[in-house]
């Protein structure tokens, strides 16, 4: 079984393999063109800093062993919110959609704490909620967003594609990957979703943690959606919510999370959040039809699922001789 826990170990380092694959392919694909271009790392950043950080939000909760939908709806929400406060001033409209996020995530982990319910289950019922919401306070109208010097400055490409919202997420990528590494919480989150009976032998608080994970969760899909709405110079409650989620989920499964929980890092997630942006936007230069794009992700989901097997199997296996 050593060979697989130091597969394990290289969950991270797997997911850059796997990228540098992707970018190799479609480079040797399309000899005509500069895939490396700055028009090309625009387009891949861009959709990177549209859900990098959704991704990021449910890759944590996944680490701790839970799940959360509701990043998608909460996401449409803090964009409506960000816009309908933000007109006079943008930093308000943010601040709000923030604080809301946070609010909706301590709400959905008391619930999931107070009366031991699934994740699952109270997220799916916040999914709901936070998207009702967005159409009440919208009416169910694309609301415009006034300050076109904000929406121009905050797509604006800078070097290498980056623009100031990509590179607000890949800071924020940088600083959860730092606090995962260096803080006795981002290990007490491993040690949670590893085993949470054992955790609690051990002296932690698994409580304290979910709430935190689940109010940062929040806060960075609502920041998400705010920033994107800005960008975009409006705001929709119908956001496509389908179109965010299903994404986030492959980053985070492409990107090393599993899905028993207490393995994963933030570079793995945003590494496979770049394999999906990267994919999307090759397949997008080739003249690939949108939907092939799907079939694409999904074959390369189930061969991560096939490749990761026996480590999941070693797991249960090891969690079966702790309870023992």
């Amino acid at each position: 079984m050593r060979w697989l826990e130091g597969w394990e170990s290289n969950r991270t380092l797997r997911s850059y393999a796997l990228l540098f694959l992707v970018v190799a392919t479609f480079t040797t694909l399309l000899p005509g063109v500069d895939f490396l271009s700055a028009r090309t790392l625009s387009s891949v950043f861009q959709y990177f800093a549209t859900i990098g950080l959704v991704a990021l939000a449910l890759g944590l909760t996944m680490i701790v062993r839970e799940f959360d939908i509701s990043v998608a709806g909460m996401m449409s929400l803090g964009g409506c919110i960000a816009v309908l406060y933000g007109n006079e001033f943008a930093v308000l409209g943010l601040f709000l959609a923030v604080l809301v996020g946070l609010l909706g995530g301590l709400v959905q982990s008391y619930l999931m704490i107070r009366f031991n319910l699934s994740s699952v289950a109270v997220t799916l019922g916040g999914l709901l909620t936070w998207v009702g919401l967005a159409y009440v306070i919208t009416g169910n109208q694309t609301i415009p967003f006034e300050k076109m010097d904000v929406a121009i400055a905050i797509n604006t490409t800078w070097f290498w594609g980056l623009s100031p919202r990509s590179i607000v997420v890949i800071v924020l990528f940088l600083m959860a990957s730092a606090f995962m590494a260096f803080t006795r919480v981002g290990r007490d989150m491993v040690a949670i979703g590893s085993h949470r009976h054992a955790s609690i032998v051990a002296g932690l608080k698994p409580n304290k943690i979910l709430m935190g994970v689940f109010s940062l969760s929040g806060m960075l899909a609502a920041l998400a959606g705010a920033m994107l709405s800005f960008g975009l110079s409006s705001a929709s409650p119908s956001g496509g919510v389908t179109d965010v989620l299903v994404p986030a989920v492959a980053a985070a499964i492409l990107g090393g999370v599993s899905l028993s929980g207490g393995v994963g890092r933030p570079l793995g997630i945003a590494a496979g959040m770049l394999i999906l942006c990267v994919t999307r936007t090759g397949l997008t230069s080739l003249g690939v039809d949108p939907y092939v794009h799907d079939v694409v992700t999904g074959c390369i989901l189930m061969l991560v699922a096939v490749i990761d097997g026996p480590h999941l199997r070693m797991r249960l296996y090891q969690m079966t001789r702790v309870l023992r």
